[in-house]
């Protein structure tokens, strides 16, 4: 992944997120405030204008930028969680000009143990740790990035019969099995953005 790789990643899904806003906010509506699709509609807004703004030299600065910008614009969890993983996988590349599959998957490590550590969340407690976690392993493992996608489909979808235990859900109890998680829909939208460009 080199500069122009990650921009166009981070365009992908901005645009995702464009297109599927309104889906995402009715996942978060059921057990959540109703706000997970605006919210990081806002946040990816301002992810471009940050990138167009400052022109990143390396793959590790487009995604430092991104991190920061949304940690900075988005309320709610979504802006810090999928803040720190941007962020932290970044600060993993460092200044390499063009990263290769390991070099991504580890960054992607990086920034699954910093949403991990942020959150507290484990696999099969309903967030977006149960998409973003087969997708890193996925990718540990050397399958494609399209491979890794479709790996955080299914947890994604994993989510639906779960009962929440970490977040806005989880003051749900029982009565917020058979949702979606919004969160682990958005990592369905990111890797499926990268894995266009990849």
């Amino acid at each position: 992944m080199n500069t122009d790789t990650a921009l166009a990643w981070l365009r992908g899904f901005a645009a995702a997120v464009d297109e599927h806003a309104a889906a995402l906010t009715d996942l978060d509506r059921p057990i959540g405030d109703s706000d997970h699709g605006v919210n990081l509609q806002r946040g990816t807004r301002a992810v471009l204008d940050a990138l167009d703004a400052q022109a990143p030299a390396t793959p590790g600065a487009v995604l430092t930028t991104a991190g920061s910008t949304l940690v900075s614009t988005v309320g709610g969890a979504s802006g810090p969680l999928f803040g720190t993983l941007l962020r932290r996988a970044g600060k993993s590349l460092g200044e390499t000009g063009d990263a290769d599959a390991p070099a991504l998957a580890a960054a992607l490590r990086a920034g699954l143990d910093g949403v991990v550590k942020l959150g507290g969340a484990q696999v099969g407690d309903a967030t977006l740790v149960d998409a973003l976690t087969p997708a890193v392993e996925a990718l540990e493992a050397g399958r494609s990035v399209a491979e890794a996608a479709d790996a955080a489909e299914q947890g994604a979808a994993s989510t639906e019969p779960l009962v929440a235990r970490k977040g806005r859900a989880s003051y749900l109890g029982e009565r917020g099995a058979g949702h979606r998680d919004p969160g682990a829909q958005s990592v369905v939208l990111l890797l499926r953005a990268l894995a266009a460009v990849s």
